[in-house]
């Protein structure tokens, strides 16, 4: 089994041994077994935390380097006109604290980088709920299978290189009620 142990940053094409496909939900594990796109035994061994990213590239204890995909997996993308809907969109389901992949242009099953100027566009995993709030939101949904390779939120990005993940609130509750038992009537 080959042992994945550090990020690296990105390297020659020549030098990748092998490519290891994830969904999102495995790409957020610092632990993890699996088996890379040829076939070999892996283990991730990796510090926790961050999430592994499309293109991101993993080296073994032993020199091999390998280049990380995101794997198509079921996800609905919202499609609504850029600007102010598009912003609503992003507010209300971010506000739900769910994750989102968020862009503009190009057509489904494309790379999604054309900038057609009249849709943006927000991914998220299927869920009833979130679908009806961006339909009443004005968006138009697709059903499909695609990366999915969410935002990776500001905390993630201003932390980057560190152990610690702070977000930015805290879960404190006392609450500062006192009795006094003595009654004088």
């Amino acid at each position: 089994m080959l042992e994945l142990t550090q990020r690296v940053g990105p390297v020659e094409t020549a030098e990748i041994h092998d490519h290891l496909t994830l969904p999102f939900e495995l790409r957020m594990r610092g632990r993890l077994r699996a088996k890379t796109d040829t076939g070999y035994d892996v283990g991730l061994f990796l510090d926790r935390g961050q999430v592994l990213r499309e293109g991101a590239f993993l080296q073994a204890e032993t020199g091999e380097i390998v280049r990380i995909r995101a794997a198509d997996e079921p996800v609905v993308t919202a499609r609504i006109e850029p600007g102010l809907g598009l912003a609503r969109l992003c507010y209300h389901l971010g506000n739900r604290h769910v994750a989102l992949q968020i862009g503009s242009g190009g057509a489904i099953g494309s790379d999604e980088t054309a900038t057609d100027g009249k849709t943006g566009w927000v991914r998220f995993p299927p869920d009833h709920v979130l679908e009806e709030l961006a339909e009443r939101l004005g968006a138009t949904l697709e059903h499909h299978r695609a990366p999915f390779d969410p935002e990776p939120g500001a905390y993630a990005q201003a932390g980057q290189g560190e152990h610690s993940r702070s977000h930015g609130h805290s879960h404190s509750h006392s609450h500062g009620h006192s009795h006094d038992d003595t009654h004088s009537h």
